[in-house]
């Protein structure tokens, strides 16, 4: 083939001969002698995108693509599925990846209790190591570097009185790699997240029942050791009753203000026309229509609940409590219905109310979003909580541990709630903040929960969800491909990543895989040994990728054209050769 020919697939190849129908096409050679034609026949390559990777032809043309043979090529050779290196200093399996913002460097974490810093070069070298044994760390599982790359936020399992495991953050200094503080974090898979430049988020929660809690969100200044004792270094954001078991779980931040100028619209019109399978409810919404429900399981007669302003809660309780008495609850309730049901009553009037008009209204808007993993019918994450975080709630000054608030409203109420009807495995937010993407493993259809402890068997394949937070909608159907085979109570976290135009994650059979966000299509898989836990892009590079595996290695991967620039430059055997043999005869 003539070098300036691009070095395409043979089926590919196939049909174009197909396409030129000559007869005496016999050779590749030939397809080159009139290439020239063929890149600029949009007909052409718009077909053969459309077989070649199977997209529906309602689905239009990527809106940043110049013609079809331009997106062609953008899919065949841009794709990170190169491996170029494996980084195997870690001894045990590697749980999660992060880069800094300015792409120079990435973090690792590892069930051998190191996070480890890495610089981002043409061959990727290990700068730094930290081990957390001392400090009583059983592993590390998490990290973020803050807005500006100057510290690093270290999330992991921390090993109490007793062998009891709880949570702890710390963070790290990127200019020495000096621990600057450490705060408790519970449970361990809230794993924490920055809010700004120098204030994290972490958790706590309070046992109040059998099945019932109470999850504490908590603002922390990173410099707890360094502050004045004159300057509040922690304040309580939010505080959340619990029901069924369940708890708030994997927090992270959405920035509102990068809304308006999204890097990826996903709102065509086959997707548009696509009926959700997840139901959403707005409960901060003046909008008068009905909002969709949950699927509940049966309920005692007495269910029903006064609207607000009717009953009081205290005459709800009582009332609860003549009914069991007198024998007129119907069916007779079990000991968790009866914990749920009073925790209900008892939360009614307790509650601050949600914010008001929700979705951001202008683009310089300053708000950002908490958002989380939680539930309402069992202890299997199966909805995302969402709270508006408004400006003066950034800072840790001001009024501490609530104190703002009426006496009796001691918990928080969520502004808006996304049901996935499913275990929830990842969460990810693409670079601008406009979509959230979200791994799940789906319950049966029809399934009804009567017991938080038994929550229905989850699929073995992995939904890819995605949200767009600015209309709290689903804009596409679910990507498949990817797959995981623990049940319920072993199902752990997979990290999924999005950059500009690609989606990837991890599975737990063995690969990575990545997507593209407009067609919707999977492009990729990437071979491990063993469970793949965390993927990572560059934040500047998007033909770059890392992919960590329980086999305990870091791959890196970029994509073909990037290493034939790479091969390129690199001087020839042959050249070489002659440049010394020229040498010689001077």
């Amino acid at each position: 083939m003539d070098a300036g020919c691009p070095r395409l697939p043979d089926t590919v190849l196939f049909e174009i001969f197909l396409y030129l129908d000559h007869a005496d096409v016999l050779s590749v050679g030939l397809v080159c002698q009139q290439w020239h034609a063929v890149a600029r026949d949009e007909f052409l390559w718009k077909e053969l995108f459309y077989r070649y990777y199977r997209v529906s032809r309602d689905v239009p043309r990527h809106p940043g693509a110049v013609s079809w043979y331009d997106e062609f090529q953008r899919l065949y050779d841009t794709i990170p599925c190169v491996e170029v290196q494996a980084l195997k200093e870690h001894n045990d399996q590697v749980l999660h990846l992060s880069f800094s913002h300015s792409g120079c460097l990435f973090a690792s974490c590892s069930k051998d209790c190191t996070v480890k810093i890495w610089n981002n070069e043409l061959d990727i070298s290990l700068q730094h190591s930290s081990n957390m044994r001392p400090y009583n760390w059983s592993y590390t599982q998490f990290s973020q570097f803050n807005s500006d790359d100057s510290l690093l936020l270290v999330s992991g399992v921390f090993v109490g009185p007793h062998n009891s495991s709880s949570g702890e953050i710390a963070v790290i200094s990127m200019e020495n790699f000096t621990l600057l503080s450490r705060v408790r974090n519970k449970p361990y898979d809230v794993f924490g997240c920055w809010l700004n430049e120098t204030n994290l988020i972490s958790g706590n929660l309070h046992r109040i029942g059998r099945i019932t809690s109470c999850s504490v969100l908590w603002l922390n200044n990173a410099f707890q050791g360094i502050e004045s004792e004159n300057v509040n270094v922690v304040k309580r954001l939010f505080k959340i009753q619990n029901l069924n078991a369940s708890t708030i779980r994997t927090v992270m931040v959405a920035d509102c203000s990068r809304y308006d100028s999204p890097d990826l619209l996903l709102d065509y019109e086959e997707q548009l026309a696509a009926s959700s399978t997840c139901p959403v409810f707005d409960f901060g919404s003046d909008s008068e229509e009905e909002e969709a429900k949950p699927k509940l399981p049966p309920e005692p007669a007495i269910q029903e609940l006064p609207d607000a302003g009717g009953v009081p809660a205290e005459h709800g309780l009582q009332q609860l409590f003549d009914d069991i008495m007198g024998g007129r609850v119907r069916p007779a309730m079990t000991e968790t219905e009866l914990e749920t049901k009073v925790a209900e009553l008892f939360v009614r009037n307790r509650t601050r109310p949600p914010e008001p008009n929700l979705l951001p209204t202008h683009s310089n808007s300053k708000t950002k979003y908490l958002i989380f993993t939680t539930g309402c019918l069992t202890y299997s994450p199966h909805q995302i909580g969402i709270k508006r975080i408004l400006p003066h709630q950034m800072t840790t000054a001001g009024p501490v541990l609530g104190e703002e608030r009426h006496s009796d409203e001691f918990f928080d109420s969520l502004d808006h709630v996304i049901d996935i009807h499913g275990h929830i495995i990842g969460m990810g937010l693409s670079p601008d903040h406009r979509y959230l993407y979200v791994n799940s493993r789906a319950w049966p259809r029809d399934c009804i929960i009567s017991d938080p402890m038994q929550p229905p068997p989850i699929a073995e394949e992995i939904d890819l969800h995605v949200f767009d937070l600015k209309t709290m909608k689903e804009v596409k159907r679910a990507l498949r491909a990817h797959r995981a085979y623990t049940p319920n109570e072993e199902c752990f976290f997979i990290f999924l990543d999005v950059s500009k135009d690609f989606v990837a994650s991890g599975a737990e059979d063995r690969h990575g895989y990545i997507w593209d966000r407009h067609y919707n299509i999977c492009l990729a898989k990437l071979q491990h040994d063993n469970v793949v836990n965390s993927v990572a892009f560059s934040p500047v590079e998007q033909e770059l990728l890392l992919t960590a595996s329980d086999d305990t290695t870091i791959k890196v991967w970029r994509s073909p054209r990037v290493v034939r620039i790479r091969q390129a430059k690199r001087p020839q055997p042959r050249k070489l050769l002659f440049s010394w043999l020229m040498n010689q005869k001077s």
